[in-house]
Formats: C-alpha cells, sequence, structure tokens
C-alpha cells in the first residue's frame, strides 16, 4: 500500500516534507497573490499556484537526484512531468472535497503525531524540535496553523483512502493459476543447425545478384556521419618533459611518501574477540586440533571475515599481541590474549617484508610523478589565458600558434573508436563531439587528467551509400552469409517435419488373417511406408529437464526458452531463428508446478501481494475519477500555463 499512500498524500504538506528532505527548503518559490490563485479547483477544493509550483518543483528536483542529469522545463514536459503532478494534485483535492462533504476529520492529536513524526522537524537529537518547526514554516512562508490545517485535510483523506482499499484481497482462483503458470516446468531438447550440414556448398552468386544485394541491405553498406573536427588540447603528460624539478623538491616528495617507501615488517591478521576467557581457551584448543578452523568460528559467532579483519599491522600496532604474532614464522593462531576488548584470538594469514625504497631508487618515479602534479596545476592556471584567447575571437590555429595546445584534426563519427593516446579516448571529447553544431564557438573544457581542450566543427558528411566497387567483398561475404541463413530454415523446416514425424506415436495395425488361417506380420509387407530419418549429418539432441520460465539453457539465445514457454503439447518440433542462428525445438514434458517448496511460498506471497496492491489501485483510481466528476473538476489552464513559464 505505499504507492497508494504516496499517491493520496500529493498535498502541500507531504511535497513541503519532500522538499526537506531533498535539501531544497529555501527554494525561492514566489507567491501567486499570496497563494490565492488557482491552477483549478474540484467543487470548493481549490488547487492553488503555490501548490502546483511547489510539487513541480519538488518532482523534477527528485529526477534530477535519481538521473544525475540537469532536468529543464521543456525535458520535463516531454516526459509528461507537468502532467503527472496536475493529476496527483487534483486527484487530492478530489479526496478533499469527498471527506469535506462527507464529514471526515481527525483530532488535534492525531495532527500532534504526524507533526512529531515528521523527519523534517528533528534536531540533532533525533527529536521534534520547536525551532527546527518553526524555522521551516517561516522559509516556506506558511503559518502554523496554516500548516497544522493541511496535515488535519490531509489525514482526514487518508481515512477516506483506507476505507475505499481496505479489505481489498486477491482472488485466491487467479493467485493459483498465475502462481502455477509461473513454477511450471519443462523438459525440452533443443539441436542446431550448422552450415556444415548443408548437402551443398554456397555458389557464389552472379554481379546483379550482388548488387541487388547491396540496394536491398543498404543499411549494412552506409558509411555514418563523419563530423570533421578541428580541435587544440594539452594533456599534463605532453606539458611534463618542460618541467624543470630541483632536488629539493624531489626530497620533499620523498618526505611525504615516507610512509610508503619506509615500512617495517608487517602480518596479514584477523581478530576475534571471545566472551570469555574459558570461552577463548576451548577455542584456541580446538583449533589446535583441528576440530574447528579460524574463519569456522568466526562464522560460528555471526560474523564475516571482514568483521574481524584487521589488514596489514605492524608490530607495535598489535601491542600485547604483537610479539606472539611476529614469532609465528608460518600462518597461525595465537591467544588467547587479554586486549581492551576482552580475551581474544589472533590469526596471523602473511607475512610481509619491510619495505626500504632509498630516494636514488625513487628518484625516477618521483620525477615522473611530481611532473605530473605541476604540469596539471600549470594547465590549471594558464586555462584562463587560453579562453580568454578564444573569447578575443582567434582561431584555433591562432591559439596553437602562441601557446603550448596542439592543433589536430580528426573525422569523427558516433561508432569511432576510442584509441588510447589519441584525443578521442577521452570521454569529454567523445560527448562535446556527438552534440557539436557549427554554430557553437570553441571553449576550454577540462579533460579527466587534468588536461584541455576545445573543439570546432568544421564539416559534416551526411551517411553515404558506399559505392558497390569499394565493398564487394564485404557484399559477397554479407550475401553468402544470408543465403546460408537461408537454406539452413529451409533444412530445420524440413527435419522439423521429420522430427514431428518421429515423435508422433504410431497407430499399430490389425494383423491380417491369411489363407489357411496363418497371421501375417505387417512390419513385413513390401507396401509398408518407411519412417523417415533425420539427416545423418544432423547434429544430436541437447536434452534440458526442468527448464524453469525464467531460467536459462547455456548456449543457446534467451528466445530459445521464451519459445519453449510458447508450445502446446509435448512432441512438438519448432524451428527458433534467433541471434542469426537456426535452432530446432523440441518439446518433451509440461511438468506440474511444485507447490509444497520454499520457492513456491515465496512466489504465492509475492504474486498474492502484487495482485491484490494492482486491485486496490484500480479500486482507488476509479474512485478518484468518480470523485472529479461528481465534484465537478475545472482547469485553469492559463494559470497552468503561467506557473510552467516560471519554472522555465
Amino acid at each position: 500500500m505505499k504507492n497508494l499512500r504516496t499517491h493520496g498524500k500529493s498535498t502541500i504538506v507531504w511535497l513541503l516534507l519532500g522538499l526537506m528532505v531533498l535539501g531544497l527548503g529555501g527554494f525561492g518559490v514566489t507567491s501567486f497573490s499570496g497563494g490565492s490563485s488557482s491552477v483549478g479547483s474540484v467543487g470548493e477544493t481549490p488547487v492553488t499556484a503555490d501548490q502546483y509550483l511547489r510539487a513541480l518543483r519538488n518532482q523534477m528536483q527528485s529526477y534530477q537526484q535519481q538521473t544525475g542529469q540537469p532536468l529543464s522545463m521543456a525535458q520535463a514536459q516531454a516526459i509528461g512531468l507537468p502532467q503527472a503532478v496536475q493529476s496527483q494534485l487534483f486527484t487530492a483535492a478530489a479526496l478533499e472535497e469527498q471527506t469535506r462533504k462527507i464529514g471526515i476529520s481527525v483530532g488535534d492529536e492525531k495532527v500532534r503525531q504526524s507533526i512529531l513524526e515528521a523527519p523534517a522537524f528533528r534536531g540533532p537529537n533525533g527529536r521534534f524540535d520547536r525551532t527546527a518547526y518553526g524555522e521551516v514554516l517561516r522559509r516556506e512562508r506558511m503559518t502554523e496553523a496554516e500548516f497544522e490545517s493541511a496535515i488535519r485535510v490531509d489525514e482526514s483523506r487518508m481515512l477516506l483512502q483506507r476505507a475505499i482499499v481496505g479489505g481489498v484481497v486477491a482472488p485466491q482462483p487467479l493467485v493459483d493459476t498465475t502462481v502455477h503458470w509461473l513454477l511450471e516446468r519443462r523438459d525440452i531438447a533443443w539441436r542446431e543447425l550448422t552450415a556444415d550440414q548443408l548437402q551443398a556448398p554456397i555458389a557464389d552468386p552472379d554481379e546483379e545478384t550482388l548488387k541487388a544485394w547491396h540496394s536491398a541491405n543498404a543499411d549494412r553498406f552506409t558509411a555514418p556521419e563523419i563530423r570533421k573536427i578541428s580541435y587544440v588540447w594539452l594533456t599534463p603528460e605532453m606539458l611534463a618533459p618542460e618541467v624543470q624539478l630541483d632536488e629539493a623538491a624531489l626530497r620533499a616528495a620523498y618526505d611525504a611518501k615516507a610512509a610508503e617507501y619506509q615500512q617495517p615488517e608487517r602480518r596479514m591478521v584477523s581478530r576475534l574477540v571471545m566472551p570469555s576467557q574459558d570461552e577463548a581457551l576451548a577455542a584456541k584448543a580446538r583449533i589446535d586440533a583441528g576440530e574447528i578452523s579460524f574463519e569456522d568460528l568466526v562464522t560460528q559467532r555471526g560474523l564475516t571475515l571482514e568483521d574481524v579483519d584487521l589488514g596489514e599491522a605492524s608490530k607495535d600496532s598489535l601491542g600485547d599481541a604483537g610479539e606472539p604474532i611476529f614469532e609465528l614464522e608460518q600462518p597461525g593462531v595465537v591467544g588467547p590474549i587479554q586486549t581492551n576488548l576482552g580475551p581474544t584470538l589472533f590469526a596471523m594469514h602473511a607475512i610481509l617484508d619491510p619495505v626500504d625504497v632509498s630516494f636514488e631508487d625513487a628518484e625516477e618515479e618521483l620525477r615522473s610523478d611530481a611532473a605530473m602534479d605541476r604540469a596539471v596545476r600549470m594547465i590549471e592556471d594558464r586555462s584562463h589565458d587560453y579562453e580568454d584567447l578564444l573569447v578575443g575571437g582567434a582561431t584555433l590555429e591562432e591559439v596553437a600558434d602562441q601557446t603550448e595546445l596542439e592543433l589536430g584534426q580528426i573525422e569523427w563519427s558516433a561508432d569511432s573508436a576510442s584509441e588510447g593516446g589519441s584525443i578521442a579516448g577521452y570521454q569529454a571529447f567523445r560527448d562535446l563531439a556527438n552534440a557539436l553544431t557549427q554554430t557553437d564557438f570553441p571553449t576550454i573544457t577540462q579533460l579527466d587528467d587534468g588536461g584541455v581542450f576545445a573543439v570546432r566543427l568544421d564539416e559534416i558528411v551526411p551517411p553515404m551509400l558506399k559505392p558497390f566497387e569499394d565493398v564487394r567483398e564485404d557484399v559477397l561475404e554479407d550475401w553468402r552469409r544470408g543465403e546460408a541463413h537461408r537454406q539452413l530454415l529451409a533444412l530445420a523446416e524440413e527435419e522439423r517435419l521429420q522430427d514431428t514425424a518421429a515423435a508422433a506415436p504410431q497407430p499399430e495395425p490389425a494383423a491380417s488373417t491369411g489363407a489357411g488361417g496363418v497371421v501375417e506380420n505387417p512390419a513385413v509387407t513390401p507396401d509398408a511406408a518407411p519412417v523417415a530419418e533425420p539427416a545423418a549429418s544432423a547434429s544430436a539432441w541437447v536434452e534440458v529437464p526442468e527448464l524453469t520460465r525464467d531460467g536459462w539453457v547455456e548456449g543457446v539465445p534467451p528466445d530459445v526458452v521464451a519459445r519453449a514457454f510458447e508450445m502446446d503439447a509435448p512432441g512438438e518440433v519448432e524451428v527458433v531463428d534467433a541471434q542469426d542462428r537456426v535452432i530446432l525445438l523440441r518439446l518433451d514434458a509440461i511438468n506440474e508446478a511444485d507447490l509444497e517448496g520454499e520457492d513456491a511460498q515465496r512466489v504465492d506471497e509475492a504474486v498474492r501481494s502484487r495482485i491484490g496492491e494492482s486491485l486496490s489501485m484500480d479500486i482507488f483510481d476509479y474512485y478518484a475519477r468518480a470523485a472529479q466528476r461528481s465534484g465537478g473538476l475545472e482547469i485553469n489552464q492559463s494559470a497552468i500555463n503561467a506557473v510552467n513559464t516560471q519554472v522555465q
């Protein structure tokens, strides 16, 4: 019922609380005539412009947080977001109008409890904070009386909503039918037909056939749109050779990484705190006797190995446990040792040798890293100068002449390879290249390694069908694949008929009595028709028992499983054409669902819940629509347009 509750609480109070949770307080909502302007109403219950504006901005912000992308009003309208918000608000207004007519209301204690439980009004101690309550309402330009009235109205609506959908249960026959359908299992067999099973090799076609194939499948032989782009760029790697570093700077970098270059001998250690000394001694005795491993003991205590892992530890960091752990010459368990946490067992998993890298040994690495860091800072400092040149009207060629940026050209298409060492290897360039227009001015854009670049779209070469002469070999290879596939489908249909006939039960002919009362064997009569057999080159059937509807078959496309559950009766054979492969599929048995296992109970509960929720939603939607019609729904489109314009 969670969705129903959300649907029913699309009023100002719950939108307000949502704003607080999302951190949108103080968004700066402009009031339309103090909230008196209406975008519509149901009977005597209005939907104010402030309500609509606040709800719309809330939903747009929520969408942005979920997708990580900014959402403009035009985009929101394209996906129907304003219409969805309006639907929620008018549904809430219809319910409010019904509660007013019926006389449903809640008492002061219920209003008080709702406010005390609202997360937006809690202080640092997790309890209701009067100051936070007042600050939130002040920021949203609401008085306490207005807010508490909205709470009362909302809780009254929820009483009505619960009365509408309360007691709705899924019909048992529908649940049973659905569970049986979901848990049904099937025995199948499959075999794939390949080109080596064709009776003759594929003969090459004439030129006219190839040219017709080229034209009929133009999409496969069309060059993509090409964008001819000029760019300037500079990366830290390009600038690093020019960076001058003195020994003092390198020494400082070495000292900053002393913990990396100078490390004492360490051990990989886990720590398991035991409830008592006696239990610790007993556990250690069991480990020593080989009755249980340290890992199993951890699991037995209800913990995971991550819970007890200390990682790399030096002797000093282990305190009293350091000496016995470092005396071990191979992995083992020591203890119990008394720690500030109690009696503890320590497991040593690996010995890590000390690290002692001198300045001289680390100098080359330090110089490379320091040069790259310095280059990043230099590029960052100079980026404003590069941008000023472009803003001042300098072309990319002029920027390359006057700065360290390097000029380049690239013919870019959406399916161009992401080559390392090339500007095309950077996602920032790829994103910009796809969206670039010839009216865009070059601007400095950051690369993820600290570099910068700017681009200019010089020309767009539209998609073009490649001349037949240039792609003749590709066309021939494509035709061969297509022809082989066509012949395999024809062969598969022939073998399907043979396999179906072979799988069908054969009627036993009645024995006939010949002259003298001798019974003749019909199996040896000269006119008996031979039973069709599959081709000698046919691959063997691969049997798959107990296939589930959500299962998979190794080595075949998912379409095979879907088709297996569309077949009607055992013995049927079908041809599956999927992912350029031709597969014969045979249904061997349909097995009834097992309704006694844990999976069946879980599925039954899920189906019952889903159907019940769906029925509740349908009933609620029907009631809400009827309430809008009977209450008199009116929509002020001009006011809605005014709000939409403000959100632009």
